[in-house]
């Protein structure tokens, strides 16, 4: 019987050995076989991709985490998904796996901190160049392709700034191009966007953030295309970027209720976001939410629906009652990361140390030094409590 994503969430699988409603933790490095025929014919079905019940080495995982493969590739529609220990390992053994020395890759401008700070100095030692384009430019990308591009590197929308790209664009310039393109998909979730069937070779997400959606768990999920499959496992054998059981059977917990606690962020959004756009001391809400910006056409044309994460541009000549805002907040948390139950509010620096850059490092920036980007979670709470809450942190602000 085919299942709608929201059922097949509640039920990815029925196990008849354990006869729980959850897959047990199987914690394991030695895996056990009858005989020496059945280890070599148990390995050969892993290098020839057929589904197994169990690997042959701890190292590759474990019955909990082929659960948790399962559950995704047929969330995200991918030929395989590999699992890490934290988010940013998914994107270190995408670069890892496929950039050699000599190689160049093209990035976002906009992308999460650690991935412009990979790219930018770690790629560097290996003899492997970053360009980073305008994410609000097109011809910018295009333009700064040479015959070294190997990857292109897209996160949509932009870390804090939100920018929202063309993405079949991207990917038609890249296969006429024989580059691989790899999207970080956090923020939309393959419940909301599959980057896979758009074209990309390559889906990201932090498996920390919405899929676990409890704030206790960390992981990254590396979802890829047949084309790239060989290469990324050949450096996820050899390197050791895998997943623990623990954590593994704590995220498949919360896939269970991905939906509807999407669901949920969004609404409570659209509420606070009403209030948010009446409050004359926020100059701009970064989110896809008025049908006549280019970024809600765009969000518009791939998503089929947002979650819960913005940023509000406040101007102020004094960075300290800013700062008195968010302190003041009594139900948003400060603190990293994001995509859990509760809501969250932290302060983002727009000028870096560095001369001329800008918000982790960026090159392309529109915002004014007495423009302050606060970036917001909106959690599971009752919105008219936050709303409550905003409102009397608003009066901080000078």
């Amino acid at each position: 019987m085919k299942k709608s994503i929201s059922t097949f969430l509640k039920h990815p699988t029925k196990d008849n050995t354990n006869r729980s409603a959850n897959p047990p933790v199987t914690r394991a490095s030695t895996i056990l076989f009858n005989s020496m025929q059945e280890m070599y014919q148990h390995e050969k079905k892993i290098k020839q991709h057929k589904k197994v019940s169990h690997y042959t080495y701890g190292r590759y995982g474990s019955t909990t985490t082929i659960e948790l493969e399962n559950i995704l590739k047929e969330l995200e529609q991918a030929y395989h998904v590999f699992l890490t220990g934290t988010g940013f390992g998914g994107i270190a053994l995408a670069l890892m796996a496929l950039c050699r020395p000599g190689d160049e890759i093209l990035v976002s401008d906009n992308v999460y901190g650690p991935t412009k700070e990979i790219s930018k100095e770690l790629m560097k030692q290996f003899n492997i160049n970053a360009k980073f384009y305008n994410p609000v430019s097109f011809k910018d990308l295009k333009e700064k392709i040479t015959k070294k591009t190997k990857l292109i590197l897209v996160e949509n929308p932009g870390s804090n700034t939100f920018e929202f790209q063309d993405l079949s664009k991207i990917t038609s310039l890249a296969k006429r191009k024989k580059i691989y393109t790899l999207l970080d998909n956090t923020w939309g979730t393959p419940l909301y966007l599959k980057p896979l069937k758009i074209g990309f070779d390559l889906s990201f997400c932090s498996a920390t953030k919405y899929f676990s959606g409890h704030s206790d768990a960390m992981g990254g999920s590396l979802a890829v295309n047949k084309k790239v499959y060989d290469k990324i496992m050949f450096f996820y054998k050899l390197s050791g970027y895998r997943m623990s059981a623990d954590e593994a059977y704590l995220i498949i917990r919360g896939l269970r209720t991905l939906d509807t606690r999407l669901k949920q962020h969004s609404v409570n959004t659209k509420i606070v976001i009403n209030f948010l756009k009446k409050q004359k001391k926020i100059k701009e809400i970064l989110y896809p939410y008025k049908p006549s910006s280019k970024n809600y056409k765009l969000w518009k044309k791939y998503y089929s629906g947002a979650t819960g994460l913005l940023s509000i541009v406040i101007k102020s000549k004094k960075k300290s009652s800013v700062l008195n805002f968010v302190n003041s907040l009594e139900l948003f948390g400060i603190g990293y990361s994001w995509g859990g139950f509760e809501s969250l509010a932290i302060l983002q620096e727009i000028k870096s140390i560095k001369k001329d850059e800008y918000l982790h490092g960026r090159h392309f920036n529109r915002f004014n030094n007495d423009e302050f980007i606060v970036r917001l979670h909106i959690g599971l709470e009752d919105p008219k409590d936050l709303i409550n809450d905003l409102r009397k942190g608003l009066k901080k602000i000078k």
